[in-house]
C-alpha cells in the first residue's frame, strides 16, 4: 500500500507539499497540484483518514454500536447506515457491545480517539448517559431517549398484530416468549401482544428465552415439556422462532395444522426455512438509512422538524401460519 512519501517522491516534491494539496491547505502551483494528483492517482494512494481527521481537526469517520452482529437484524441495519453515509463521503467505523454498558463506554472512547464526527447507537436503556455531554452528534437506532434523536419501528403495533394473527387464526392456547426484558422494543412488543391476547381471554403462558438460537433451543424444550396443548407461539425474533420451528417438526407436530408460529424482524433466512416462517417485519435496512440521514443532518446542523422517527411494520405472511379463512 503506497504511502505518502511514496507519492512525495514520485512526483518529485516534498511530504508537506503532497498533504497541502491533499488538504486543501496552503499554497500550492497549480502544475504542482497535477502532479500530485498524478502521483496519487498511478499509486493508488488512499489517505489515513485518522491521520486526516486529527490534521484537519474534522474528519468523515462516523462510529456505529450494535448490540449483537451475529443476529442477522443487525447487519441489515448497518448496511442502511453505511449505503447512506458513503453518498456523502462519510465511512463507517463499527462496534459490537454485546449489550454491555463496559462495552459500550470502551467504543465511544475509541470513537472519539479516532475523532469522528457523529455516533448512530443502538444501545442498552442503561446506557443513554453514555453519550451525555458529548461534543459530537449522537443518533440512537432501534431504541429511545428522550434527549437524543432516534430512528425506530412501531413495537406496539408489531405485538398486537402477531396476537391478532394468531386470533384471527384459530389459536386458543399460545404461548409468548418474552425475551430480555430489560431491551425495550423487545419487551414493548411482548406486552402489547399480552394485552391483546389477554383482552380476547385465550390461554395464555410467557417463557423467558434470550435473544441467541441456543437461548431458544432451552427455551422451547421446556415449552413442549410444560405445555404441550399449545397451538400458538409468538416469538421474540426470528432466530428464537427459528428453534421453535426445529423443536416442532423434531416432534412430529404439524405446522400450521396443529401449532401456528411466527416470529419477529423478517431477517434474511426466514423465508429460506421448512416451511417458511411467519413474521412481523421490521425495516431494519430503512431504520439504518434514515438514522444516517438524520446524523449527517446533526452533523450539518440542518433544522429538523421530526428528532423521532417511528417507521411503521408488517405482517408477512408465509406458510407457519394457516390462512384466515381456514377454521381449525
Amino acid at each position: 500500500m503506497a504511502t505518502i512519501r511514496d507519492v512525495a517522491k514520485e512526483a518529485g516534491v516534498s511530504v508537506a507539499t503532497v498533504s497541502r494539496v491533499m488538504n486543501g491547505s496552503g499554497y500550492a502551483h497549480e502544475d504542482t497540484k497535477k502532479v500530485v494528483m498524478a502521483a496519487v492517482e498511478k499509486l493508488n494512494y488512499k489517505p489515513n483518514e485518522v491521520a486526516r481527521s486529527l490534521y484537519k481537526r474534522k474528519s468523515k469517520l462516523v462510529g456505529l454500536i450494535l448490540p449483537d452482529i451475529t443476529n442477522p437484524f443487525f447487519p441489515e441495519m448497518a448496511r442502511g447506515v453505511e449505503d447512506y453515509l458513503q453518498q456523502f463521503g462519510y465511512r463507517l467505523i463499527f462496534g459490537n457491545s454485546d449489550e454491555k454498558r463496559d462495552k459500550e463506554i470502551e467504543y465511544i472512547d475509541t470513537y472519539l480517539q479516532n475523532n469522528v464526527v457523529g455516533m448512530i447507537a443502538s444501545t442498552s436503556e442503561e446506557a443513554n448517559e453514555n453519550f451525555d455531554n458529548l461534543d459530537i452528534p449522537v443518533v440512537l437506532l432501534d431504541r429511545t431517549a428522550e434527549k437524543l434523536p432516534a430512528v425506530y419501528s412501531d413495537q406496539k403495533t408489531g405485538g398486537k398484530l402477531a396476537a391478532r394473527v394468531l386470533l384471527d387464526r384459530g389459536s386458543t392456547n399460545i404461548v409468548l416468549i418474552r425475551g430480555p426484558v430489560e431491551i425495550k422494543p423487545v419487551y414493548e412488543r411482548y406486552m402489547a401482544a399480552l394485552e391483546e391476547l389477554k383482552q380476547a381471554k385465550v390461554n395464555v403462558q410467557v417463557m423467558d428465552s434470550s435473544l441467541t438460537l441456543q437461548g431458544g433451543q432451552t427455551c422451547v424444550k421446556q415449552l413442549f415439556e410444560q405445555y404441550p396443548e399449545t397451538d400458538g407461539i409468538i416469538a421474540c425474533n426470528d432466530i428464537v422462532a427459528a428453534a421453535a420451528l426445529q423443536e416442532i417438526l423434531k416432534r412430529g407436530i404439524r405446522i400450521p395444522e396443529d401449532i401456528q408460529l411466527i416470529g419477529y424482524d423478517d431477517i434474511s433466512f426466514t423465508a429460506l426455512l421448512h416451511p417458511p416462517l411467519s413474521t412481523i417485519r421490521q425495516p431494519a435496512y430503512e431504520m439504518g438509512a434514515q438514522a444516517a440521514e438524520m446524523l449527517i443532518k446533526r452533523i450539518n446542523q440542518e433544522k429538523m422538524e421530526v428528532t423521532h422517527k417511528k417507521l411503521p411494520v408488517s405482517f408477512v405472511e408465509r406458510q407457519t401460519t394457516r390462512r384466515k379463512a381456514e377454521k381449525t
